[in-house]
């Protein structure tokens, strides 16, 4: 995907994770690794104006605010968990 085809966050995100494999691979020169660096920075760049500029509906915000306010029932379950496995692993 080409730098001037990235209009949206999810073709940053899309192109950033084509560049981390390209640079992963051990046939990948240091130099185009750096290019592949630059060009990483500026989707960055580009990806935090995207966010700053966004602007959410009412409803959006609505359903935003109430999602972080609902506990996640999973992640409430997994520390209580841990600390019981860590207790018998102690053997108190």
């Amino acid at each position: 995907m080409a730098e001037s085809t990235v209009h949206t966050f999810e073709d940053i995100t899309t192109r950033l994770d084509e560049i981390i494999a390209t640079v992963r691979s051990k046939d990948t020169s240091l130099e185009r690794s750096l290019d592949l660096f630059d060009e990483a920075i500026k989707l960055g760049s580009k990806a935090v104006e995207l966010v700053d500029s966004f602007d959410m509906s009412p409803t959006e915000a609505a359903m935003l605010e109430e999602a972080q306010d609902s506990p996640v029932d999973a992640d409430s379950d997994a520390p209580a968990e841990a600390s019981d496995n860590s207790a018998e692993g102690t053997g108190a």
